[in-house]
C-alpha cells in the first residue's frame, strides 16, 4: 500500500502542484467564500430582521450591488475550487494518511470543507435557476451552510497558517525544495535511495539483470505537462469566462455577452423580467376583480381605498431597480403613492413599521414586513403604474410594492392590505 501511494504521488506530480499555488489559488477562493457570506448575511437579515435591525435606503440600488455580487462570486467559487483541488489532489495520496491529531483535523477539515463547499455552491446556482431537486427548505439550508463553512475555513486556515505564512508572498520561491513538486517522492534509482531500501529491501539481482530489472521497475520523471502560467491563465480565463456570460443579468454593460444567467435584461412584461406568476401565486382572480380596494389599518382604525381613489391622490415617479434574490435585476420606472402620505393620512406615528399583506394566501413572503427607514423614504410606492403603463399583472397589478434597496421578494405584489405594527 504505501508503495502504490508513493507512487501515485510521483504520477501525478506537477510544477503546478506546489504549496505556493495551493496558496495563490486557495486566497482566492478565501476571498470568494468571505464575499458570498458577508453579502448573503446581509440578504439574510434584510429578509428576517432582528427587532433592533435598521438598513440603509440609499444608494437606491445597493440591494443590486451587493446580491449581484454574491450571486457572482459564488459562481467565481467552482472555477478557483476546481483549480484547488487539482493542485492538492496528490496530497490524497500522502503516507502516512493521518500523522498525528493536527495533520488529522487539518485532513477532515478539509474533507467537510470540499463536501459543504460543493453542495453550497450547487444549490445556490440552482436556487437562481428556481429548481429544487431536494428534500429540504433552502434558504434555512443555504443559511445554515453559509456559517458550517466559515467555521471550516478558520480552522483550515488555522492549521494552515505555518505554510500560507511562509508561502505567502512571491519573494518566498517555490523551487526551493521541500517536496515542492512531489517529483522525488519515489527515486527512479531505488539502489541508492534509502527509503527505497526500506520499502522493497535489497535483495536485487546485480550486474546487467538488475540493471534491466531496474529499468522496468522505474517510474520516468513526468514531464512539465502544464506550466503554472499555462495554470494561471486557464483559470483567470475560466473565471473571466463564468462572470462575463452570467453577470449581465446584474450589471448592464455586460448584458450583451449575457449567455447562460436565468434572466436577461428587458426581457419580461413592461420590459421587466417576472419571478413570481399570477398563475403561481393563484391571485388572478381577486387582483382583477372590480371589488378588490387597498386597506389601510392603523391603531385601531382602518380605510379602504379603490385603485381609482388611490389614482386620485397625489402621485410620484420614481426610477428604482427591482432586484431580486437570484442575482437578476432590471432599472424601472414607478408611479404610485407615496407609502408615507398613506401612512399621515391614516394619522401614523412617523417610527412605524408596517406588515404588507398579499392576496396570494400561500407563499414564504404572502406576508412582509417593512421597517420605518423605508416607510419613511421618499421612493416608497404603493405603484400603479409601470414605464409608463398600467400595472401587469404580472408585476402585480392592481397595486404593489416598491422601495429602495429592498429585495425583489419584499417588493410585495396583488397588495390587500397594510398594517401597522404595534411596537
Amino acid at each position: 500500500m504505501r508503495q502504490l501511494m508513493y507512487e501515485a504521488q510521483r504520477a501525478l506530480a506537477s510544477p503546478v502542484r506546489n504549496p505556493r499555488m495551493a496558496t495563490v489559488i486557495g486566497r482566492l477562493l478565501g476571498a470568494a467564500f468571505l464575499i458570498c457570506f458577508g453579502t448573503g448575511l446581509y440578504s439574510h437579515f434584510l429578509q428576517e430582521p432582528l427587532d433592533w435591525m435598521r438598513f440603509a435606503t440609499r444608494p437606491e440600488f445597493l440591494y443590486q450591488v451587493t446580491q449581484g455580487t454574491h450571486i457572482i462570486a459564488g459562481i467565481v467559487c467552482f472555477p478557483l475550487l476546481l483549480a484547488k483541488l487539482y493542485i492538492v489532489f496528490p496530497d490524497l495520496f500522502a503516507y502516512p494518511p493521518v500523522r498525528g491529531f493536527v495533520h488529522f483535523l487539518e485532513r477532515a477539515s478539509i474533507a467537510l470543507f470540499v463536501g459543504a463547499s460543493l453542495v453550497q455552491i450547487t444549490i445556490g446556482l440552482l436556487n437562481t435557476f428556481q429548481w429544487y431537486p431536494w428534500p429540504f427548505p433552502f434558504r434555512q439550508v443555504h443559511f445554515a451552510l453559509g456559517w458550517v463553512l466559515i467555521g471550516l475555513l478558520v480552522i483550515h486556515i488555522a492549521v494552515k497558517l505555518p505554510v500560507i505564512t511562509r508561502y505567502w508572498s512571491k519573494s518566498s520561491g517555490s523551487d526551493s525544495g521541500d517536496g515542492d513538486h512531489l517529483f522525488d517522492a519515489v527515486s527512479a534509482d531505488r539502489a541508492a535511495d534509502a527509503e527505497a531500501v526500506r520499502l522493497w529491501g535489497t535483495t536485487r539481482p546485480g550486474g546487467l539483470t538488475g540493471r534491466v530489472l531496474d529499468y522496468i521497475d522505474a517510474t520516468p520523471r513526468p514531464s512539465s505537462r502544464v506550466s503554472r502560467r499555462g495554470f494561471l491563465t486557464t483559470v483567470g480565463v475560466a473565471t473571466t469566462a463564468v462572470v462575463a456570460l452570467t453577470a449581465g443579468q446584474t450589471f448592464t454593460p455586460l448584458n450583451a455577452v449575457n449567455l447562460f444567467a436565468p434572466r436577461k435584461k428587458g426581457v419580461g412584461q413592461q420590459g421587466v423580467p417576472v419571478n413570481r406568476t399570477s398563475e403561481q401565486a393563484q391571485v388572478a382572480d381577486a387582483a382583477l376583480a372590480s371589488s378588490w380596494t387597498l386597506t389601510l389599518a392603523v391603531a385601531g382604525t382602518e380605510r379602504s381605498f379603490t385603485r381609482a381613489e388611490l389614482l386620485a391622490l397625489p402621485q410620484t415617479e420614481v426610477r428604482l431597480p427591482i432586484a431580486c434574490v437570484e442575482g437578476w435585476s432590471q432599472m424601472a420606472t414607478w408611479r404610485g403613492v407615496r407609502l408615507r402620505d398613506l401612512a399621515d393620512l391614516m394619522k401614523a406615528d412617523p417610527e412605524t413599521s408596517f406588515r404588507l399583506i398579499s392576496l396570494e394566501e400561500r407563499g414564504s413572503f404572502s406576508k412582509t414586513q417593512m421597517g420605518r427607514e423605508y416607510v419613511r423614504d421618499s421612493l416608497t410606492l404603493v405603484a400603479l403604474e409601470l414605464n409608463g403603463e398600467t400595472l401587469d399583472l404580472e408585476h402585480g397589478y392592481p397595486a404593489r410594492m416598491i422601495a429602495p434597496g429592498r429585495p425583489g421578494v419584499l417588493q410585495t405584489k396583488w397588495l390587500s392590505r397594510i398594517e401597522a405594527i404595534e411596537s
